[in-house]
Formats: C-alpha cells, structure tokens, sequence
C-alpha cells in the first residue's frame, strides 16, 4: 500500500463545539498519537480524506504535512456517523518508515465450490504485523471447485514476505459444507415450532 500525501491543519479548539464547527468548514476532526509524544488535534479536508479511505481502505498511510513539518501516520480508526454516513473522527498512529505495525486486513472469498455446498465465512479480516509502508489491502481466499468438509483457518492464509500472524492460526476463516436440502430446512422450522413455548391464555379477573 503507496503512502498518500495529505495537508492538515493544527486545532487549537477542543470540545463538541469546535469539532461541529470543524466539520462545517469541511474538515474532519482528527488526532494524531503515538511513540510516546504528546498527541496532536489535527483537521483534515474532509473530501480528500473520504477519497484515501475509498481508494486505499482505512489502514491508509499517510504522510502528512502540518505548517512545514511532514509526519507519517498509520490510519487507525475512523468514527462515521451512524445515520448521515459521513466521517466524524479520525485517530491516527504516528509511524516510522521500516517499523511494523498490527493491522487488521480483509479476508475475500473468490471463485465458486463445487455444486450442493454452502460456503460460510466465519471471519472477514486477520490481523497480521505489517511493515507500515507494506500493508495489504486485503487477502484473497480461493474456494474454486472445492467440496464440502474443507476447512481454511487463519495459518492456511498466504502472507506477504516478513509479514507475521497475530490472529490465532486456528481461527476458522471459511468452511465449505453440505448445502441442506428442502426437507432439512422443513424439519428445523416443525422442530423451532415444536420447542415453542405455548402462549398462556388470558384470564379476567
């Protein structure tokens, strides 16, 4: 993953208040933290930024430049809001070129198993340690023409050279099973409605 230049600008006002007035002038909140220095409240052009995450996913390295300082910065959470689905927040982690990170990645599933199976997904992102500069966007798991019983666990994932697994490597990642038939998917709902416990009746007093 290419790092992306991005210009900020330093905050001096803190608060609910500040923060809605940053974003009225179309930037978004933001705090830069990490390797023991004091934490910076940036602003960040809110466009610009929508962009990186759309086109680099939101483990985007970014080099930012602040006045006439550059610092290069791992995003690490980005807060939307939960109706308007615009970014309220960003934390960003302060890295160095060379230094590793944990990252959590995509998991994607490609081609198609074999007719008569169910494939589910179990996980949708592993978290690996990383070179900073060196984060992949997502990892491909082919299914292609494969039956039923198989299992892919995080350790079956292939990793890029000197990247390391930090989730467990017997997480579950993808199983391919028997698809149910007609008449299974008929028995599970008589035996729900079955355990079903009986409605009191109502009595008047």
């Amino acid at each position: 993953m290419s790092e992306v230049r991005l210009a900020a600008e330093a905050r001096t006002e803190f608060g609910k208040g500040a923060a809605r007035r940053t974003r009225r002038a179309g930037k978004i909140p933001a705090v830069l933290y990490g390797h023991g220095s004091d934490p910076k409240h940036l602003a960040l052009p809110a466009i610009e930024f929508a962009r990186v995450v759309r086109e680099h996913g939101q483990n985007a390295v970014l080099t930012l430049e602040i006045d006439s300082n550059s610092e290069l910065a791992l995003t690490k959470t980005v807060t939307t809001h939960p109706i308007k689905n615009y970014i309220e927040h960003v934390d960003l982690l302060l890295v160095q070129r060379g230094e590793k990170v944990n990252v959590e990645v995509p998991v994607v599933i490609t081609g198609e198993a074999t007719p008569g199976t169910l494939v589910t997904q179990d996980a949708t992102v592993i978290e690996v340690s990383v070179e900073a500069l060196h984060i992949p966007e997502q990892f491909e798991v082919s299914i292609d023409g494969t039956e039923a019983g198989l299992q892919i666990l995080a350790k079956d994932v292939k990793l890029p050279a000197g990247s390391e697994l930090v989730t467990d490597a017997d997480t579950l990642i993808v199983a391919v099973n028997v698809s149910p038939t007609a008449g299974d998917m008929e028995g599970e709902t008589e035996g729900e409605a079955a355990e079903a416990p009986a409605t009191p009746e109502s009595t008047e007093e």
